[in-house]
């Protein structure tokens, strides 16, 4: 299909970057490992995990978008799967945010963790939607989504590093 194949050096890049952040989001959970403190596991799943999620549907959409499809419904029909199961995800981050106890989450988190992410999420829904009679400008949403959710999991992954450096390691040696 000659519109996806415009994509693909855009793909590569984002693919490939998300890749390396999984990796590197496992290097600093290891590190952080070493001194976990009471309600960790809940924060984690609130906060870490989302990440990964983020990080790994970037991974497959640019992979899935790679493949040699002939037609836009086929792909469109998995992006959206994609919409809809990242916009349950979502609702359950945000319970996972309302019941964890270690961070009482501020604007910032809510719009990082919850907003944003619902945001790209609905647009891989919608743009299945519009994918047969307007695939351009779906291709383009869905890439408009996987760059969002890409610079989500790096906001929220330089935040995490952050928070632990400034704030939690400093209580941990006074």
């Amino acid at each position: 299909m000659p519109e996806l194949a415009a994509w693909d050096s855009f793909y590569v890049i984002v693919g490939s970057a998300a890749g390396a952040l999984i990796g590197l989001q496992f290097v600093v959970i290891t590190l952080v490992a070493e001194r976990p403190s009471p309600g960790t596991a809940e924060a984690g799943a609130a906060f870490a995990t989302p990440t990964i999620v983020h990080f790994a549907t970037v991974l497959f959409l640019s992979a899935v978008i790679r493949a040699p499809w002939q037609a836009v419904t086929p792909i469109a029909a998995l992006w959206g799967l994609v919409g809809v199961v990242g916009t349950a995800y979502v609702g359950l981050v945000t319970r996972r945010m309302r019941s964890q106890t270690a961070y009482a989450p501020e604007f910032e988190d809510w719009a990082f963790h919850v907003l944003l992410p619902l945001i790209a999420y609905a647009a891989l829904a919608l743009a299945a939607v519009a994918a047969p009679f307007h695939s351009r400008e779906a291709l383009f949403a869905v890439g408009a989504a996987v760059l969002l959710l890409l610079f989500i999991g790096i906001h929220n992954c330089w935040d995490a590093v952050t928070y632990h450096v400034f704030v939690k390691l400093p209580r941990m040696r006074d």
